[in-house]
């Protein structure tokens, strides 16, 4: 016997939430570093009419004076906040299934509403919605990735990501509404040093660390580096790794020559095989592969909406066509509160 439309509808859904919602840690893996680090910091918005409005900061408009005996003071109004809006997006991904191809895995669709599916349609079924929807998660977080690094102009429908908020150029352009290359805005730049060379790497990553630290005392506490950067660095600091040498029980002794992991203050250098890829579907100025970002996840913020986080979408069979369709849609922005606080280098050759 066949499955009903219903029956149909209903599994392949429930294929899709079981992926989303029992099986996270496969959704946000370490190969997509930026996203699993934002994932694990996000912050829902309850709706907005068109811009997520981030508060900061930008003077304490300090009223401060001395006085004498019976001296008068004077009293200021405050006016110390700005706001920055950040518009937000929807992106979906989604698959469709036609009653042949269901045929063809040997899985029969009625209208039949009393039909009931065999055993081996079930397993069937399940083998092929496990394929689809496992590919659906797959696919949505590889572009999603992508585009979270992206500068939001590749869409007019894009958000602005890691290249807009903590830009290469950041004297230039305008970020959550406010102009970056009025003098006035300098508070709303990230830092930069573009074309670094070997010699001068660590004094500049020493620099700009205090730079980025200067304002709010709060050090980056993400470091996310293409591959040629790594290289780089690995090289710059070759002179201050310790390498282990251990005893073998057999005789004589072992020595690794490769390294397991590299830090600056204490932050793991995380390389982020995404940079390699961008290089190649963008070609931008500025290589990603050389670059490296400091990042403070307490002011670079992933916000989707609220119930409106990697949502299970089922829209309803055509009249005129007998295919079934299943989705996923995410809504909301990535913002930023404090660019000062954040840097990119790259080194020479980018």
């Amino acid at each position: 016997m066949p499955f009903t439309q219903e029956q149909i509808s209903y599994a392949g859904k429930a294929a899709i939430d079981y992926i989303v919602k029992k099986k996270p840690e496969d959704l946000y893996n370490t190969e997509r570093p930026l996203l699993k680090k934002l994932q694990a910091t996000k912050q829902s918005f309850p709706g907005a009419k068109q811009y997520i409005n981030e508060k900061h900061r930008t003077t304490n408009d300090s009223n401060f004076q001395w006085f004498g005996p019976d001296g008068q003071v004077t009293y200021n109004r405050k006016r110390t906040l700005q706001e920055a809006n950040f518009p937000w997006g929807s992106a979906h991904d989604g698959f469709a299934l036609t009653e042949e191809e269901l045929l063809q895995n040997y899985i029969s669709v009625t209208d039949d509403r009393s039909a009931t599916a065999t055993t081996s349609e079930k397993h069937q079924f399940v083998n092929l919605m496990k394929e689809n929807t496992e590919t659906l998660m797959l696919g949505f977080k590889e572009k999603f990735d992508m585009e979270l690094h992206r500068d939001g102009t590749q869409d007019v429908e894009a958000i602005a990501g890691l290249d807009a908020l903590v830009s290469t150029v950041p004297a230039v352009g305008t970020v959550g509404g406010i102009d970056r290359s009025v003098a006035a805005n300098i508070y709303w730049r990230n830092h930069v040093s573009l074309d670094v060379t070997i010699a001068n790497l660590l004094n500049v990553m020493e620099t700009i660390w205090r730079a980025c630290t200067r304002v709010g005392g709060n050090a980056p506490n993400c470091i996310l580096v293409g591959e040629t950067f790594l290289d780089t660095y690995r090289a710059a600091t070759k002179a201050d790794i310790v390498r282990e040498l251990s005893v073998n029980p057999k005789g004589g002794s072992d020595m690794d020559g490769a390294i397991n992991n590299l830090y600056f203050k204490g932050i793991p250098l995380v390389w982020d095989p995404i940079f390699y890829d961008l290089d190649v579907a963008d070609s931008p100025a500025q290589q990603w592969d050389s670059r490296c970002y400091f990042l403070n996840t307490r002011y670079l913020k992933l916000r989707p909406a609220q119930g409106q986080d990697m949502v299970v979408r089922r829209p309803p069979r055509a009249y005129d066509r007998y295919t079934n369709y299943w989705g996923l849609t995410w809504r909301g922005a990535m913002t930023i509160t404090r660019p000062s606080a954040m840097a990119v280098i790259t080194v020479t050759g980018s």
